[in-house]
Order: structure tokens, then C-alpha cells, then sequence
């Protein structure tokens, strides 16, 4: 089940966050992911969040979606598989069917799961938004083609 957030929901996808970076972000520096982490806590509360639960109502992921673009999406690796993600991408490209997103290039789980779901690559960044030096890739979902 797919439902809005809440800045009540912050401190869980803050823990659904730290551990999918410690399980798929091996790549940053301890010093960038500190770093990041501390951008992630204090912007949780206050973003357009979405919420996937099971069926016991625990979230086991989080989507932060605006204005067209997913600018987080993490699920619990404890449950990495079982449908959580999918959901989210699909609630997104519900609200635009030509979501964008953009992918850590070193996130090797990324890309493929994003690409598996029909998003194209339509650029690249060598740094990410705040500089550091993690390769970004921008993607689009093409939206619904008639047939």
C-alpha cells in the first residue's frame, strides 16, 4: 500500500535510508556519507514523502516525489525484491507518466531497476547536486505510448 507521508514517518524512512545506503552505497567516502546523512534527516520532515507499507502498516520504503521528478526512492533491504519499489516507481509515474529520476552510476542496483521499469537515460553529471564526485544519471520515463 502506497500513502502520503507524514513528518511522523521521518524518523523510519531515515532508518529504511541508512540502511539501503550501507547495503547498495559502497561507494561514499565515510566523510560524504556523513555528510549526507545529516541532508537527509533534516530534509525528511518536511518533503513531499510517500510511504509503502506491508501488510502489518510498516513502512518498508519511501518515495520523495515533486514537481515531476523522484529525488529519493529507498526500500528496506530486508525486503529489497518483494514488490516495494515497483510500487513507488508505479505511484509516481501515476502522479507523471513522464517521471524523471536520477541514479548514482556507482549504485549498481540503481540503474537497472530503473530501467527495467522503462526509464531512459537522457543525460549524465560527472558530480552529484552538492559536487561531490559521484557520477549522476538522469533519467525520464517515456510515459504511456498508444499502441
Amino acid at each position: 500500500m502506497i500513502r502520503p507521508g507524514s513528518p511522523d514517518d521521518a524518523p523510519r524512512a531515515f532508518a529504511i535510508w541508512r540502511a539501503a545506503v550501507e547495503a547498495t552505497h559502497g561507494f561514499l567516502s565515510a566523510e560524504h556519507k556523513a555528510e549526507i546523512a545529516g541532508q537527509v534527516e533534516a530534509m525528511l520532515p518536511a518533503v513531499p514523502l510517500w510511504i509503502a507499507e506491508d501488510a502489518d502498516g510498516i513502512a518498508q520504503g519511501f518515495m520523495v516525489f515533486a514537481e515531476g521528478m523522484i529525488e529519493a526512492l529507498f526500500v528496506d533491504p530486508a525486503v529489497h525484491g518483494r514488490g516495494f519499489g515497483s510500487a513507488l516507481v508505479g505511484h509516481a509515474l501515476a502522479l507523471d507518466p513522464q517521471a524523471r529520476v536520477d541514479a548514482n552510476e556507482q549504485a549498481d542496483n540503481a540503474l537497472p531497476f530503473y530501467e527495467s521499469r522503462g526509464f531512459l537515460r537522457i543525460g549524465r553529471s560527472e558530480h552529484d547536486a552538492d559536487g561531490r564526485p559521484y557520477p549522476i544519471i538522469h533519467l525520464r520515463h517515456p510515459g504511456k505510448t498508444s499502441a
